[in-house]
């Protein structure tokens, strides 16, 4: 029987439904971190205010804390598509909530409304990244992983795109009804696609799916590695992360309109990250998770310096298109082979709670680091700012050469 060749392993049943996978877990992120802001930013709120809203992302953080119970326990349509479907309705009914509040009078509503949302995204991200993980076989985690990154970020385009060119011409409780209503293809796929065969038993106990992930973990890598693992998951992100944490305040500072934004910014952004998420998932197929991780994170780098030229340039429409086409193509190689490596690292076992372990540590920077970042751009300016943020994410680059080294093939939890 002949191997299948790269284009029949993208063609299939389980990478289309990494599409769908992806843009339901993107689509309230962004509405967090894109239309939020915006809609904060456009209404007078300042900018220290806007940056301290990161902090309303902690359930992205702790999000580990529960996710046992979605190892543990399995509701009525089962253990992945049961807790999907809860998640996917309450943001269904909770993100138009928005839309009946004033930034101006009930800014302290909106953050707690913001908590909710965040709370109900996380639990999803926690079922969608156990669901890809089990449904993927290992030879697809990179290529998988890509396409959700991939449509992750173009779900982005609701929130920060569409939404805002709307905003123009509705009121903002009819935007945040319709970006809601985006919610529905996810909806519809839970629905429609089956559960993940379990290739292990889920945990007996709670006490089990609380424990035994940490101590599997541990005692798979020994204390050091494993220390290292994590170390490298937190830095390898942070100046992504807080490079892009005011990137909507910051092209409406440069003079830009919510149009121009919406569609300059954004859309310039799209073919680059469709061809990078595609490309990406392609390549690393070839070069493997390791030597990704050092290619693309190396893009990823250089793509912040492109923010930092175009804030001494200022109002340039052409200059804007180009720094966010980078942008997307690094960052969406760098987060492609970044969810792979988390993926690689997880037990089948302990899927849930293990992947959201992983992906509250890397969300830490984006909650409190982040959360400085309207303080930063107040005391620096701009430019530095985003000097600042490259410096940042030398760290991460730098771990690479204790947790993936470049001539080291990647370790998987299971052996194949």
């Amino acid at each position: 029987m002949t191997n299948p060749t790269i284009w029949q392993k993208l063609f299939n049943k389980h990478l289309l439904i990494c599409i769908f996978t992806g843009f339901s877990s993107g689509l309230p992120l962004y509405v967090l971190i894109s239309l939020v802001p915006a809609w904060l930013r456009s209404e007078s709120v300042d900018l220290q205010a806007i940056g301290l809203f990161a902090l309303i992302q902690l359930p992205f953080t702790w999000k580990f804390l529960w996710s046992p119970f979605f190892d543990r326990y399995s509701p009525p349509l089962g253990r992945r598509r049961g807790w999907l479907l809860l998640s996917q309705l309450a943001l269904l009914l909770v993100i138009p909530a928005f839309g009946l509040l004033a930034p101006t009078a009930d800014l302290m509503a909106i953050a707690y409304l913001s908590v909710l949302v965040a709370f109900f995204s996380a639990s999803q991200d926690i079922v969608l990244d156990a669901y890809r993980r089990e449904l993927l076989l290992d030879s697809e985690l990179g290529i998988g992983n890509a396409i959700h990154v991939n449509a992750y970020k173009i779900a982005g385009l609701v929130p920060g795109s569409l939404s805002l060119i709307l905003a123009d011409h509705l009121p903002w409780d009819s935007v945040f009804v319709i970006t809601a209503l985006f919610m529905l293809p996810g909806i519809l796929m839970t629905l429609m696609v089956s559960e993940p065969k379990q290739q292990f038993k889920a945990p007996k106990t709670l006490k089990a799916a609380v424990v035994e992930p940490f101590r599997e973990f541990i005692n798979r890598n020994g204390v050091h590695s494993a220390c290292l693992i994590l170390a490298f998951i937190f830095f390898y992100k942070l100046g992504d992360s807080m490079a892009t944490a005011l990137a909507t305040p910051f092209y409406l500072d440069m003079g830009f309109s919510k149009t121009e934004i919406g569609l300059i910014a954004k859309n310039a952004g799209l073919w680059p990250s469709v061809f990078g998420g595609l490309a990406g998932g392609i390549w690393m197929m070839k070069l493997g998770v390791n030597r990704a991780l050092w290619l693309f994170g190396g893009v990823q780098m250089l793509a912040i310096l492109g923010f930092a030229w175009l804030a001494g340039q200022g109002h340039s429409v052409m200059g804007l298109a180009a720094v966010i086409a980078i942008e997307a193509l690094g960052v969406g190689l760098g987060t492609a082979a970044f969810v792979a490596f988390i993926a690689q690292t997880t037990h089948p076992l302990y899927t849930a709670t293990q992947f959201a372990l992983f992906t509250s540590l890397a969300a830490v920077p984006r909650t409190f680091a982040n959360a400085a970042t309207g303080y930063l751009v107040a005391w620096f300016g701009w430019q530095s700012f985003f000097l600042c943020c490259f410096v940042a994410a030398v760290p991460g680059m730098l771990l690479l050469l204790k947790v993936a080294p470049w001539h080291a093939k990647a370790k998987l939890a299971v052996p194949e």
